[in-house]
């Protein structure tokens, strides 16, 4: 067998997926607890130990992704708050990143305080359409290297100024990557360039910095950032099935949702938008997961008016009890069901929300009615019964009451092998074998 190790060494988790190439299955997997206390390198080669027992193979090649010590944080600056401070926002979401801040306009003191108070480890620096305004962009620049901005800069602006900006912050000491412009014309947006601009400053810049390890081994070992590799995954997969797809990750602190879209007129049509239409995207819904975010679950729901009578509350008091100890475990069937319904509410509130465009700024939202396939990901699906995992999405595609443009015909499917991310992973080098093992393990039944 030719295989690799496939491993996403997460916050809480590391998780391993040995990968056999030729047939592009599973030939092992196996979990640790990310050991972010001492190194992380101890909790990863534990997983990849326990993955590769007893498989004869001692050297096979590693591709690994991290969320570990916060993932990364990334802050955008556009022109102005519609267009290209929107574009820029999507742009970061799509690259993996968690987008702490975003800033529109001329940067002033309050600002610039604001900017350093968000700690982003990366500056999405945009404005201007190619040949467009470059006033701003260019008083922006001006302002980091005025302010001794020293934290990475990736340029993606208007490119009539692209290399004047970028060598002016070069020469004032800021490190800075250039890109395409995110935005070359109004309504087109091409997030291809500066989602590779941002995963290369994440390697090179990032993973060193969080000190998650002593030396110099795990920074060469991480080719990207988890939600990075999940989106390639998903985007091989929907590629491979010929068809819409959404795949929506309940975790402890957030809910994330991909959606693959097909472009359509809308894409250029008289109603398009001004900001253009990411058709591979991804939404992060910081106040939505099972620990650290249940009470917002709870609160969220309510709002949606999605609790029954008298429920709210008995839920709420559930929901603190896990935001408090997020190390809690439903350890009979009453901890069970709750653990359940937190579930099924923080996706669907999430679901809604990335079929809304509210989280991605889109006007007329994300139709996701041809979505085929509807993938659940995070450990309270994957640890859970097939049928319980099955009745969470059920109850997700089931959610129609708003009028939302939500799946009307998609089958679910629970990533319990945790091979999207692997997918992602192996994508560039081993296409084939990463479609073989997404069609393989991610088959409705």
């Amino acid at each position: 067998m030719t295989l690799a190790v496939c491993a996403d060494v997460g916050s809480t988790y590391t998780k391993v997926a040995v990968v056999d190439l030729a047939a592009g299955v599973l030939a092992g997997a196996a979990s640790a607890p990310t050991t972010v206390g001492t190194d992380v390198l101890h909790g990863l080669d534990a997983a990849v130990a326990a993955a590769t027992a007893g498989l004869g193979v001692r050297e096979m090649p590693w591709y690994v992704c991290s969320s570990a010590g916060g993932g990364l944080r990334l802050a955008v600056i556009g022109y102005e708050p519609l267009v290209t401070a929107q574009a820029g926002r999507r742009v970061g979401l799509s690259a993996g990143a968690h987008v702490v801040h975003v800033a529109a306009g001329r940067l002033g003191a309050a600002d610039l305080t604001a900017l350093r108070a968000a700690r982003p480890d990366v500056v999405l620096l945009v404005g201007g359409t190619d040949g467009g305004d470059a006033d701003t962009v260019t008083h922006n620049a001006t302002r980091l290297t005025r302010a001794r901005w020293r934290r990475p800069v990736v340029y993606a602006g208007n490119a009539d100024v692209r290399e004047q900006l970028t060598g002016l912050l070069r020469d004032a000491g800021v490190p800075v990557t250039d890109a395409d412009n995110v935005l070359p014309r109004i309504g087109v947006l091409a997030p291809a360039s500066a989602r590779a601009a941002i995963r290369a400053v994440f390697l090179r810049h990032v993973i060193g910095g969080k000190r998650l390890s002593r030396g110099a081994r795990f920074a060469r070992l991480v080719r990207a950032a988890t939600p990075d590799a999940v989106l390639t995954g998903v985007e091989v997969l929907a590629d491979t099935l010929g068809g819409d797809l959404a795949v929506v990750d309940v975790g402890g602190a957030t809910t994330d949702v991909y959606s693959v879209l097909t472009p359509d007129e809308r894409a250029t049509g008289p109603g398009r938008e001004v900001a253009g239409s990411l058709w591979r995207a991804r939404t992060v819904e910081g106040d939505l997961g099972m620990r650290w975010s249940a009470p917002g679950v709870v609160r969220a729901a309510a709002e949606e008016r999605l609790l029954a009578d008298g429920e709210a509350d008995d839920l709420g008091a559930a929901a603190a009890r896990r935001a408090a100890d997020p190390a809690l475990l439903a350890v009979d069937d009453v901890e069970r069901a709750v653990d359940r319904r937190i579930a099924t509410l923080a996706a669907t509130v999430a679901l809604r929300r990335h079929a809304r465009g509210a989280a991605t700024g889109e006007r007329a939202g994300r139709d996701l009615r041809d979505v085929r396939m509807l993938v659940g990901s995070g450990g309270v699906l994957r640890h859970s019964p097939p049928d319980v995992s099955g009745q969470v999405l059920t109850a997700v595609l089931a959610d129609h009451a708003g009028g939302w443009a939500l799946p009307r015909a998609a089958a679910a499917v629970v990533d319990a092998d945790y091979v999207l991310a692997a997918g992602g992973l192996l994508a560039e080098e081993h296409r084939g074998a990463a479609q073989a093992l997404l069609r393989q393990h991610l088959r409705t039944h």
